[in-house]
């Protein structure tokens, strides 16, 4: 019987930790997986995912029973740090649209590092995404946390919300994989950041 507990068996008996050298092999793994997703998409095979990591199919198995669960730990590792990072944000003072907007620019930075192989995860079965939705929903509410506390300040469109932040952020993911003239995702990103901005009217101006 292998120490090594699956993602099933780790799900229904989280008190148990890995051991140290089954803990850095799974770390090896998901750092292969980046890598393979990145050069194959979602075709990439989990022969290949172990040869890269230098450890045998049957580890990486062990570990992840399914390519589908591969794909969805890889996932999931994002939104958690992406969460990480905005909660952090939560517990900040300062000017709140000037907290969120330094947030939105730490996690598209994140997300620029791993932006070739978010991009062959999207194209990935939508099951894969249901099965996030956890963390999806805890960036949702920290994130809603943030734009609360900007709304409260009036610095930000009174009309924004979570989903928003998320739709737009992913459209400046998406010119991450781009290397055109004029996809530059960082000018993308100000862009974004500003029209979230509440507008202060100019004296004189028409209201409306």
């Amino acid at each position: 019987m292998t120490d090594a507990l699956t993602e099933t068996e780790r799900a229904e008996r989280p008190d148990r930790p890995l051991r140290a050298d089954a803990r850095r092999n799974r770390e090896r793994i998901l750092e292969s997986a980046r890598l393979v997703f990145a050069e194959s998409g979602a075709d990439a095979q989990m022969d290949d995912v172990a040869h890269r990591a230098c450890v045998g199919v049957g580890t990486v198995y062990r570990h992840f029973p399914t390519k589908e669960a591969l794909m969805v730990e890889l996932v999931r590792q994002k939104f958690r740090l992406f969460s990480a990072a905005v909660r952090e944000a939560v517990e900040q003072d300062g000017e709140p649209f000037a907290v969120l907007a330094d947030v939105l620019r730490r996690n598209a930075q994140a997300a620029a590092r791993d932006a070739t192989m978010q991009h062959a995860l999207a194209g990935g079965d939508e099951h894969i995404w249901t099965q996030v939705q956890p963390e999806q929903q805890e960036l949702s509410a920290l994130t809603e946390a943030l734009i609360a506390r900007a709304r409260r300040a009036g610095t930000i469109r009174s009309d924004i919300n979570a989903a928003d932040i998320a739709m737009l952020m992913c459209g400046v993911s998406a010119t991450m994989v781009h290397n055109a003239p004029g996809f530059a995702w960082h000018r993308h990103l100000e862009l974004v950041i500003d029209m979230l901005r509440a507008r202060v009217p100019v004296a004189g101006s028409p209201h409306r």
